[in-house]
């Protein structure tokens, strides 16, 4: 993009500037439109599951109540309680929010389709998802309320004991593949299954992985059933139980940002990324984006789907699975896997 405004007659800093600038719209502003249709498609799922019908009024089969929802946040009064730390309880949102599009800059669409394709892509986004219970403990200590501050200590532990595990999963992948880069992981996955499937998932060793990312991507979002963080019944709203406006929205905005972002890691690192499923020329005509965006929404539907039909974890059966479980299973198969790497001589 960069030489294309060069061949306008710009300098190479400014087209640069300008490319980058563009590169960042082009991932923000479809990302946005995309929270607020997956939002809909969330609801739809539930409804359909508890056999009722969901948004249905508000546009054609309800498909604008994200966008009329957004208005109805958008034009609310900002309140901001008394005994709050103003300044942190308003940086708290745009944190989470900022953390949760920042991620996006090295996730690639598809080949030579990506804003910063760097070498250790994949540490870049194991980083800046860590960073996300900044703004969670931010906005529940700033709140200076009990539920909210409750809420926030138990997002930290909760982030941290599941994050453990992924780094390990991310070790096996790394292994196997050779590279931090997500272009070339997905590219090592061409033909891996039989010389036909294109896919991690279809490894033995790396399938239990996929399995146990799969639900730590669930708990590193909050997502039922481990949405400790948010369980009405002893926290009301949890750490955003004071906000209100704009405030809670760009909760709202990063929270499914985080969850489109952990479905599409599960397609970038397992499942082939752009890739088709099958390593078959004529299955490649279909433009590698469409491929990347069915796969990242095949898991958001899951993502609804065990939304609406598992129920919620005690708070010490979360912590219990995250390090008596996932934790020591994630080790083994390190092992396992470099071993197995070292054995056949395919390291590295």
């Amino acid at each position: 993009m960069t030489e294309f405004f060069q061949s306008l007659g710009m300098s190479y800093e400014w087209a640069w500037f300008i490319a980058t600038i563009s590169g960042i719209l082009l991932i923000a502003l479809p990302l946005m439109l995309a929270v607020a249709m997956v939002i809909y498609v969330d609801r739809k799922v539930w409804a359909a599951i508890n056999l009722r019908r969901g948004p249905n009024v508000v546009g054609p089969f309800g498909i604008l109540q994200s966008f009329a929802d957004g208005l109805k946040v958008f034009l609310q009064e900002t309140i901001i309680p008394t005994a709050s730390n103003k300044g942190i309880f308003l940086l708290a949102p745009i944190i989470t929010f900022t953390v949760a599009l920042a991620a996006w800059a090295v996730v690639p669409f598809d080949a030579g389709v990506v804003l910063a394709d760097i070498n250790v892509g994949l540490l870049y986004i194991l980083a800046i998802s860590s960073l996300s219970v900044y703004g969670v403990v931010m906005s529940g200590w700033a709140s200076n309320s009990k539920y909210p501050f409750f809420s926030a200590m138990r997002a930290a532990a909760q982030m941290i004991s599941y994050e453990v595990s992924i780094g390990f999963i991310l070790v096996c992948v790394v292994l196997w593949a050779g590279t931090f880069n997500l272009t070339e992981i997905v590219e090592g996955q061409r033909g891996h299954g039989f010389g036909i499937i294109n896919g991690y998932y279809f490894n033995l060793l790396l399938f239990p992985m996929w399995v146990v990312f799969f639900i730590s991507s669930l708990a590193e979002t909050a997502r039922v059933p481990f949405d400790l963080t948010e369980a009405e019944s002893e926290l009301v709203a949890g750490y955003q139980t004071e906000y209100s406006s704009m405030s809670f929205a760009l909760f709202w905005l990063g929270e499914y940002a985080n969850i489109l972002l952990m479905c599409s890691l599960n397609t970038i690192l397992f499942f082939g990324g752009w890739l088709p499923p099958i390593d078959w020329a004529p299955l490649y005509a279909v433009p590698g984006i469409i491929w990347f965006l069915l796969k990242t929404f095949f898991f958001f539907l899951m993502f609804s789907w065990v939304m609406a039909t598992v129920p919620r974890y005690r708070y010490d059966q979360l912590m219990r699975l995250g390090w008596k479980v996932f934790l020591p299973m994630s080790l083994i198969f390190v092992a396992v896997i470099s071993g197995y790497l070292m054995a056949t001589g395919h390291y590295g």
